[in-house]
């Protein structure tokens, strides 16, 4: 009889233990880890594609904006073909890691990440080598203090964009980061 109430008395407690842990499955990807994948093209200075799970995904390189090179009737911008250049150089064809951040999507659809080189953060270098602006919408800041900082010395330095930011980027009301 104390064995039955001892089992009655432990399958609550495995079955709260499993709820918690979540059965062991966990997905591939957390908000708080690293996904690896490859990147097979890019698109421009701060957008790639992967497939993930047998789909094709644009990522959006969170927390920067590269100058505008595929914009419909728009000419390219000042330094956007040597970001896009750099970015395929640096990361098309290459094995990767995607950081999330709090939101995973934005308003088109496309995937947000942190992407890691071994353990460079290439959407800091970008800003770092002048190939980038910081360009950040909250939730996703979990880098921007890093970015405004790298910011200001390619300012300091005028490199890349930095050499010409007017014709770098549109003037956008209300949309401009310092």
């Amino acid at each position: 009889m104390r064995k039955m109430w001892a089992t009655a008395a432990i399958i609550p407690v495995l079955i709260i233990a499993i709820f918690v842990t979540g059965c062991g499955n966990k997905p591939t990807s957390s908000k708080q880890g690293k996904e690896p994948v490859t990147i097979e093209r890019v698109v421009d200075g701060d957008t790639v594609e992967i497939t993930m799970a047998g789909k094709k995904e644009k990522i959006r390189l969170i927390g920067i904006d590269t100058p505008e090179t595929k914009k419909p009737n728009k000419p390219v911008m000042f330094y956007g073909n040597e970001a896009y250049e750099y970015t395929k150089k640096r990361l098309e064809k290459k094995a990767v890691e995607l950081e999330w951040d709090v939101e995973q999507r934005d308003q088109y659809g496309r995937l947000l990440a942190y992407v890691w080189v071994g353990k460079e953060l290439f959407n800091r270098t970008l800003v770092q080598e002048g190939y980038a602006r910081i360009y950040t919408f909250p939730p996703n800041v979990k880098y921007v203090s890093e970015f405004k900082k790298d910011q200001e010395a390619a300012r300091k330095k005028g490199i890349g964009l930095w050499k010409d930011y007017d014709s770098a980027f549109e003037k956008r009301k209300g949309k401009e980061e310092d």
